[in-house]
């Protein structure tokens, strides 16, 4: 049984650093580095493929933080320093609304340069999945999305008050390591689909799969995800992350099927 997890990686003097900021900061680094080689096998531009990442980064977080500022108004109007502990937060709606505000910053990017939007997605799609692994290991050290109480051997007990304090995990109870769960899905999403970019028949074939995975990891992990403030619909049969995940799996789906029905219509004009 797992007990000795950090919220905190290390101290700079007096300076805090989280372990999930710095393995989050860690997983985009790595999605930004890998992304330059994605973007060569794809013939994209491989400065132009990190000017996007960086617009959509900066989008992203943008987002989060103007979210959170509107959310908590009232304390940050009593405590304006409060807002410096904003970046402590986590929960499914702040990262669905970077990741939109995310994917519309880099949509405008790639149209106002011309880039082609199926080869970039093509390009970011590994990343990414490589990237969100990485960041889950950080949800894990820090026990952010914990999961629900268990007597698997696996289990992980969160025994430091930061963890509770920064991400609501409730101490000294055997938890679902699921955070490491999703690390191993999304992993392996990322190999499939590093493996796939050789083999890619047209355009968008790797970003579709790459959001039906995506997806597929979402809904499988949330079964062992505690469902505190995750949001509950039809009667507690699904819950917030999961209706995203489905809305993932369909668009993932859509855009295969789109684009099978595009190469068709090619060979058959050219035939």
């Amino acid at each position: 049984m797992l007990t000795q997890v950090y919220p905190v990686l290390f101290h700079i003097g007096a300076v805090v650093i989280p372990s999930y900021g710095a393995m989050a900061a860690s997983g985009v680094l790595l999605a930004l580095f890998l992304a330059q080689r994605t973007a060569r096998i794809v013939c994209l531009d491989a400065g132009q493929v990190w000017n996007l990442c960086v617009v959509a980064l900066f989008a992203a977080l943008a987002g989060q933080r103007l979210l959170l500022i509107a959310m908590n108004w009232d304390e940050v109007r009593r405590h304006p320093s409060w807002v410096l502990g904003l970046a402590m937060v986590h929960h499914p709606l702040l990262s669905a609304t970077g990741a939109l505000a995310g994917v519309v910053f880099a949509g405008v990017y790639a149209h106002l340069k011309g880039m082609s939007a199926w080869s970039t997605a093509d390009a970011l799609a590994g990343p990414l999945a490589l990237g969100l692994a990485v960041e889950q290991v950080g949800g894990l050290l820090a026990g952010s999305g914990y999961g629900m109480a268990t007597n698997a051997r696996w289990a992980v007990t969160y025994v430091n008050p930061l963890a509770a304090r920064w991400s609501g995990a409730p101490l000294g109870i055997p938890l679902h390591p699921v955070q490491a769960y999703a690390a191993l899905g999304f992993l392996t999403l990322s190999a499939l689909l590093f493996a796939g970019m050789a083999a890619r028949r047209q355009p968008g074939d790797i970003a579709g799969s790459g959001l039906l995975g995506i997806g597929v990891v979402v809904f499988l992990t949330e079964l062992w995800r505690d469902p505190e403030g995750r949001g509950v619909l039809l009667g507690g049969g699904l819950d917030g992350p999961q209706v995203g995940a489905v809305l993932l799996v369909l668009a993932g789906g859509f855009v295969l099927m789109e684009r099978k029905s595009a190469s068709r219509k090619s060979e058959a004009q050219h035939g």
